[in-house]
């Protein structure tokens, strides 16, 4: 064999080897999108049923903001199914979404008798205090 096809080749399956580790790293990162974009939507879920249920403890209702949530909710599924299908992954062969163990779930009602230590931000509409990872204000709406 000659020297320059030898060297041919080798320059062939380096530059293969290569796009195949860029491919890797590139269906690594969209994972990591999905793993948040789940983070995202099982959160969003939680707070969306703790505001039914302290709605409807409490006998009011606020349709806008369950709205609200409902739309963040689609806007989440949709952003996770784009994500999916970029790497080949069909919505129905997708893994389920990890759910966490029970034990470590916190539910945060949206009310106002939360104790202030726990509560570091405030709405920039209202001036409410809303917890960390709310999406929008409990007390007026506002998306956060």
């Amino acid at each position: 064999m000659d020297f320059n096809k030898i060297k041919e080749m080798g320059l062939e399956y380096a530059e293969k080897g290569k796009n195949a580790a860029m491919d890797l790293a590139e269906r690594g990162k969209t994972q990591a999108k999905i793993v948040n974009e789940q983070t995202k939507l099982a959160r969003a879920q939680r707070q969306l049923g703790a505001l039914v249920y302290s709605l409807a403890k409490g006998n009011e209702e606020n349709q806008p903001l369950v709205d609200k949530y409902i739309e963040m909710i689609d806007a989440i599924e949709k952003d996770l199914t784009a994500l999916r299908e970029s790497i080949g992954t069909p919505a129905a062969e997708a893994a389920p979404e990890p759910e966490a163990p029970a034990d470590s779930v916190t539910i945060e009602f949206p009310t106002d008798a939360q104790p202030a230590a726990e509560e570091k931000k405030t709405c920039p509409q209202c001036g409410a205090p809303v917890s960390d990872d709310a999406l929008f204000c409990n007390k007026c709406g506002a998306q956060l």
